[in-house]
């Protein structure tokens, strides 16, 4: 099910796109490969997926990222730069949500699509919603499992009722960029049928407009320390 009748989208986009798809799931397949098989693991495998999908969207700029402020000790699964100082934290902050809205989007679109879910005749407004909901599922959870104090050894973990509103008001961030940018794409006819890769390219900037729509709102719920976990 297309999500426009009509597109007009440049041609030129098509290779760009897989492109930058492809060199995404190389950069999923290259972080993996540094947990898994050279064994620089962390402390919560909650974390481990965060950076992973990371790559969904930032491709190799999520690897650089990784490499500066993510990556583990292989001896003592201490991360070497990323859980060293708050400041660091901070800075990578934002990723979870971008990782829970990336693979809301693998689950949701797919899904809407094949039950045939459309409201006015759209079916990007039950994307929307499904997408919301998922990722605020996700995000809580993962909260919920990496809220320790790993630079202190000590654990503490935030409550359900302080996880959930945490990824409430996250995602209702990142949904201002979100939203904005596929409304954006819709009521210019650059909505891409979701059949193409172009259309999970767009979604892929759309998840990083996101990032910097919620970036505030992360920073305000550490200050507040009610819930949101760095990565």
């Amino acid at each position: 099910m297309d999500m426009s009748m009509r597109s007009a989208v440049p041609d030129w986009l098509t290779p760009v796109a897989w492109t930058y798809i492809t060199v995404s799931l190389l950069s999923v397949a290259l972080i993996a490969l540094d947990i898994y098989v050279l064994r620089r693991r962390h402390r919560s495998v909650a974390t481990e997926l965060v950076w992973l999908t990371s790559a969904l969207y930032l491709g190799p700029f999520a690897v650089v990222a990784y490499l500066r402020r993510g990556r583990a000790h292989p001896a003592t699964n201490k991360v070497a730069l990323g859980m060293a100082e708050p400041a660091d934290g901070r800075a990578v902050a934002v990723l979870p949500g971008g990782g829970a809205s990336a693979v809301a989007h693998l689950i949701a679109v797919p899904l809407v699509v094949a039950v045939g879910w459309t409201v006015a005749g759209l079916a990007m407004w039950p994307m929307i919603l499904v997408i919301a909901v998922l990722a605020t599922v996700m995000l809580a959870i993962y909260e919920r499992a990496a809220s320790r104090d790993q630079r202190a050894g000590r654990v503490h973990r935030i409550s359900v009722g302080a996880a959930f509103v945490g990824a409430v008001i996250t995602v209702a961030a990142f949904d201002v960029g979100m939203v904005g940018w596929m409304l954006l794409l819709h009521f210019n006819d650059l909505m891409p049928p979701v059949t193409e890769g172009t259309f999970w390219f767009l979604m892929q900037i759309g998840v990083v407009v996101g990032l910097l729509t919620g970036y505030p709102a992360v920073m305000w719920l550490l200050r507040r320390n009610r819930s949101v976990v760095p990565a």
